[in-house]
């Protein structure tokens, strides 16, 4: 009998596989009432294959854009929530790829997908179509893992030997993950200084690469903590939110969650189906 978790398991992937691929998560959602869940910006790029039906999602949250229906779907890096449109039930696994990650599995740069939703399948082709049939055939949450260990070391074997492996500079890897260590609480210049760059030379090849500067994806790592501290069992005050995750008080908190989730920290509390399900 299949295996049934009322909200997520996760599992690291194989270990030749976490340079690029940060974790799985597989997630059975089951009796919500309908409405519409904000999955927020991330350190991470987001590919999410549903086990059952087709997902519905829009590129940002109350801001007219539409809704397009995926079986499965990759995201790049993003300065604002995308909807996902909940109706009783979704089943479905989700993997997080570091942008080392968008060129080993992907073959592209992570900027080409910034701010954009696309049907994996497109970027992967037949092994995008393998991966879902086989996910689906799945009974198991350990099986589905297993599946996505062996076809991604399959999407990672095709590029080796190749270029695809070899165009994202060491130091803007080096920046990234630099400023994912400081969860965003440090300033540009200082790390552009420690790689021996400009601040504008850092920022022009960040963008290049990732799709946001630097100072933008610093915002977003710090929301990122901001969310997680928001969404545990027991969440701080807002104004304790705030001091943590390194904003300079609680109004600049509330500007960065309005412009990323398109609600303030209240509306998206009191609105937020998946809240106190983990």
């Amino acid at each position: 009998m299949e295996e049934r978790t009322p909200v997520g398991i996760g599992a690291r992937p194989a270990p030749a596989l976490r340079r690029y691929v940060d974790s799985y998560v597989g997630f059975d959602f089951r009796r919500f009432p309908t409405g519409v869940h904000c999955g927020p910006p991330s350190r991470m790029l987001t590919a999410v294959i549903s086990l059952a039906d087709p997902l519905q999602m829009a590129a940002g949250v109350d801001d007219g854009s539409p809704i397009t229906r995926f079986d499965s779907v990759a995201g790049g890096l993003m300065c604002r929530s995308v909807a996902i449109h909940h109706d009783v039930r979704q089943q479905g696994v989700q993997v997080s790829l570091t942008p080392v990650g968008a060129r080993a599995v992907y073959g592209l740069p992570a900027a080409v997908l910034a701010h954009r939703l696309v049907p994996l399948d497109e970027l992967l082709g037949r092994l995008g179509v393998e991966l879902v049939d086989r996910l689906r055939a799945a009974t198991t949450w350990a099986a589905r893992f297993a599946v996505l260990d062996e076809l991604l070391l399959r999407a990672v074997g095709r590029g080796v030997g190749g270029d695809r492996l070899c165009r994202m500079r060491p130091e803007v890897a080096e920046a990234w993950r630099r400023l994912v260590a400081a969860r965003g609480c440090v300033r540009v210049g200082a790390v552009a200084a420690e790689l021996g760059w400009r601040r504008r030379h850092l920022t022009e090849r960040f963008r290049g690469e990732l799709g946001l500067s630097p100072k933008t994806f610093a915002r977003v790592l710090r929301f990122e903590h901001a969310h997680e501290l928001a969404t545990a069992r027991d969440p701080l005050p807002w104004a304790e939110v705030a001091t943590v995750s390194g904003y300079a008080d609680q109004a600049h908190l509330v500007r960065d969650w309005r412009e990323f989730t398109s609600r303030s920290p209240t509306a998206w509390r009191r609105g937020e189906l998946l809240l106190g399900t983990g």
